[in-house]
């Protein structure tokens, strides 16, 4: 058997965490295997329903590797109950370099283009580039205005996942802080995921382990996402009334696939009347 690889140990990590959060009632399960110490489904209830031996679940959970078909992996993925976007990311550790468009495989740059530099510049609402690191590469004015003075944060604090826990500005200003946590959380955990030979991300998870209870707590239940939170309300000011953008990527602008230009939009719904 060969010595797993930081792959295969995230994949088994993953399917332990799904295991878990389903219950045999949830599962259809009908029949009782004696009493649980631990929540959620026995390994051979996942094989049962997986249409697999349990010897071979529980390598996959271990973190061996194997040469698993697609087939068991989607028949893994149907016991388990996941949802669309955690049956991609179960795909994605599965096959890492299998076509995904939701997954991009390229090294974070270290600055922009300066001509998308001059693109946002010119959108009069909230604009930002960031990279899978959720690292803020570059701003416009409204960003600044509304949500927070990125220059004046160090370059290594500056990424999205950190903001949302460490910049009081930041959080002042978005009414749904809460929501917006909670979304970049579930959506940081799959670029963390794929990254995991990527020191920065065990080192960002780790620093904001140590610093913020409320993204330790968000971080324990291995949500994953790969939709964005869509709605932002911003409120720069107690005086101010609070106003509801929705975020709207900014597609084909970059040849990197690792960029992404979001641009805060004022909702419709907020202009009726």
């Amino acid at each position: 058997m060969t010595v797993p690889n930081s792959r295969a140990k995230t994949m088994g990590a993953f399917l332990k965490s799904r295991r878990e959060r389903l219950s045999p009632e949830n599962a259809g399960l009908k029949f009782s295997s004696g009493p649980r110490k631990t929540p959620g489904l026995r390994r051979e209830e996942v094989a049962i329903l997986a249409g697999v031996s349990a010897t071979y679940y529980t390598w996959l959970e271990q973190g061996r590797e194997l040469s698993a078909s697609r087939e068991v992996i989607e028949g893994i993925a149907s016991a388990l109950q996941l949802s669309p976007d955690e049956r991609g990311h179960l795909l994605q550790l599965w096959n890492p370099y299998g076509p995904d468009p939701n997954y991009a495989d390229s090294a974070p740059p270290a600055a922009v283009d300066p001509q998308l530099q001059k693109i946002i510049d010119q959108v009069a609402y909230p604009s930002y580039i960031t990279n899978n690191r959720t690292e803020v590469l570059a701003w416009n004015e409204a960003a600044r205005r509304l949500l927070t003075d990125f220059a004046s944060v160090p370059a290594e604090k500056r990424s999205l996942i950190r903001l949302a826990f460490e910049n009081g500005e930041l959080q002042r200003r978005i009414v749904n802080i809460d929501e917006f946590a909670s979304y970049g959380v579930a959506v940081f955990r799959t670029h963390y995921d794929k990254h995991r030979d990527d020191p920065w991300f065990e080192a960002t998870v780790q620093h904001l382990m140590q610093s913020s209870e409320e993204f330790h707590q968000l971080w324990k239940p291995y949500e994953i996402r790969l939709k964005k939170l869509d709605r932002v309300i911003l409120q720069p000011s107690a005086s101010d009334e609070p106003v509801a953008y929705d975020i709207r990527p900014l597609a084909n602008l970059s040849d990197n696939p690792d960029l992404h230009i979001c641009v805060y939009i004022p909702s419709a719904e907020d202009h009726e009347d």
